[in-house]
């Protein structure tokens, strides 16, 4: 019999009501930004929101790690410390770190995760972090089934995966564009987004091979048809990207990947959630209703043409169908989705750009936009925004619950009420009173009492009434033993929450890290990370990007490649380009350099400064 391993849903929030909202559809935890030092500056949350989340989560056995993964200067640690104790006292499970600086701060027996930033592709490195006490540790996007199968064939430590949302196209935590061209660090937690924009891809003699493209723009994740693949090949915790997402983003897709996983769990019981409860949704979870770009599964299986979004960054939705006739100021539409008043439709126009307008009404297969767009027969329509949809989701659309057995009993001074709840918790209360046989039967009163749990996190899924006759209850009374054991049931649920909890230690150097020598790419900050490295046989240590920034060196490193994408790939395509290289990248003043390093199986960007 193979031994049951819990299995993680991770969701994001960018405030306490996302993270809530997590929680209700399904998340086994949820990571939110600190209220500094996040890899999303703009997603800061406030100490009182935190604590609250954390309570709210623990209760169905939930985790709530906080992201706290930016480098660090010397000047900062001091600040950073006094957090992360502010952080532990108010309930978090774990951080998600990337600066090896914070290893030899005074820390609080909080675990550690070990960000995606700090670049997680192989097996020494994972197994280095797993040696430096860290408890989880978050893989880069772009690994395959086989390297992830590889790293956790040679440790020990959980590991973690994206498998939904937005992709960078840089590996993180290497890529530097942002603070090269504009003094904002993704490193720091400002990233400006260069990947996004669109430029004009010119060979070396300056012509023309493509204009006004988002070449370094890449579809959005979504690996829910490959989750028990992930499973298999030694994955524990899924993760979702989007902490700069909106409430219904995190409600829609966390039921979303709740829903698949709980099928996959009812067929592989070796697997199982690793929190407790059950949900009930009043909306069908639809990943493409949500912000996506279109979707990749990446390089997961291996290496696949179409994972870019070069023509547009923005949120497709799902299609719908094709334009069929025009009318007036309607046109007839062939597709299978159901339309209504308000929903939000795109289209790209003749010359590839995109377009939107505002369905008013319809009739039918006919639709009447608020503004006639210019658009001809055979145009693809896509649904950015489903009105109906987002109304549901304005509401409450998902109750969690967790099962709860009742049992209501009579003792010799009294009756006694027992409540055990799906995971094992119990309480019990027991009640004086002076029994007398009733006229008419009670145990149907005392079900139909007892199974009032509403407004509570448990549901009543067994109510067995054992007494010795038919004594009268008086309603009165039931529902007072019943508020009783079940306020007791939560707060053993509260107490017996397993928060883990780990002794850390800063003279750990009976082990080396993988490579004797860290350049810029090492993000070293602060003197406490170099000491860190130096003290794990690092010889020669290169400062920071962001403290000493370099000329000629890659500000990105990509396993997207645009010669693969338009079909040029010498090694796996066996193409050679019809143009002459380099290849630039052209957005007004901004002249970005590719070369491409086949060995490795990458491309790298440079800022061309000439």
């Amino acid at each position: 019999m193979p031994k049951v391993r819990s299995i993680e849903l991770l969701a994001p929030a960018k405030d306490l009501q996302c993270g809530i909202e997590a929680i209700n559809h399904g998340a086994d935890a949820v990571y939110i930004g600190s209220p500094k030092f996040s890899a999303r500056a703009a997603a800061g949350n406030t100490l009182e929101d935190i604590r609250t989340l954390c309570s709210y989560a623990h209760q169905f056995g939930a985790r709530i790690y906080v992201a706290f993964n930016t480098i660090l200067t010397d000047e900062e640690l001091s600040d950073a410390e006094t957090i992360i104790w502010e952080l532990y006292r108010a309930g978090a499970d774990a951080l998600i770190v990337q600066d090896m600086g914070i290893l030899s701060l005074n820390l609080p027996p909080i675990p550690l995760h070990a960000s995606t930033q700090t670049d997680n592709r192989t097996p020494a490195k994972v197994k280095f972090l797993q040696d430096a006490g860290f408890t989880q540790v978050v893989l880069a996007r772009e690994l395959s089934l086989n390297e992830i199968h590889a790293i956790a064939s040679e440790t020990t430590v959980p590991l973690e995966v994206f498998v939904h949302g937005a992709l960078c196209v840089s590996y993180s935590g290497q890529c530097y564009i942002s603070s090269a061209l504009s003094g904002r660090s993704a490193n720091r937690g400002e990233c400006a987004q260069y990947c996004r924009l669109p430029y004009t891809l010119l060979d070396a003699e300056g012509n023309e091979i493509l204009k006004d493209k988002h070449l370094l723009s890449l579809k959005d994740l979504n690996q829910s048809q490959h989750l028990e693949a992930l499973l298999d090949a030694g994955v524990t915790s899924l993760k979702i990207e989007g902490r700069l997402k909106d409430v219904s983003y995190v409600k829609n897709i966390t039921a979303y990947y709740r829903k698949k996983l709980d099928a996959l769990f009812a067929k592989r019981p070796e697997y199982k959630r690793a929190s407790a409860g059950h949900e009930t949704y009043t909306f069908e979870p639809i990943a493409e209703k949500s912000f996506n770009r279109g979707f990749t599964s990446f390089f997961l299986q291996q290496r696949q043409k179409d994972i870019t979004s070069f023509d547009t960054p923005k949120s497709v939705g799902e299609r719908v169908g094709t334009v069929k006739e025009l009318k007036g100021n309607s046109f007839t539409i062939a597709g299978t989705k159901q339309l209504s008043n308000g929903d939000g439709l795109i289209f790209f126009n003749s010359e590839g750009n995109l377009e939107g307008f505002r369905v008013n009404r319809v009739e039918e297969n006919r639709v009447f936009p608020l503004e006639m767009p210019r658009i001809s027969p055979k145009t693809i329509l896509y649904r950015n925004y489903d009105h109906a949809f987002e109304k549901l989701l304005e509401k409450p659309s998902s109750e969690r619950k967790i099962d709860v057995s009742i049992e209501f009993s009579d003792n010799a001074f009294g009756f006694t009420l027992s409540a055990t709840d799906e995971t094992g918790c119990r309480a019990m209360v027991t009640y004086a009173f002076d029994k007398e046989l009733a006229r008419k039967p009670q145990e149907d009163n005392i079900r139909t009492q007892l199974q009032k749990l509403g407004g509570t996190i448990f549901k009543a899924a067994d109510i067995k009434v054992n007494t010795t006759g038919n004594w009268f209850v008086p309603s009165s009374i039931i529902a007072e033993m019943r508020r009783e054991v079940i306020e007791k049931l939560l707060q053993v649920r509260i107490i017996s929450s397993k928060r883990e909890l780990v002794k850390h230690s800063n003279n750990q150097i009976n082990f080396s890290y993988p490579v004797k020598e860290l350049t810029y790419l090492g993000n070293v900050y602060n003197s406490k990370a170099q000491t860190f490295y130096e003290t794990h046989g690092v010889e020669r240590i290169a400062p920071a990007f962001e403290a000493k920034p370099l000329k000629e060196v890659p500000l990105m490193f990509t396993k997207h490649c645009i010669r693969y994408s338009m079909g040029w790939c010498p090694v796996h395509q066996k193409q050679k380009s019809p143009w002459k290289e380099p290849f630039y990248l052209v957005y007004k003043d901004t002249r970005l350099k590719l070369e491409f390093d086949c060995k490795h199986c990458q491309m790298l960007v440079f800022h061309d400064n000439k």
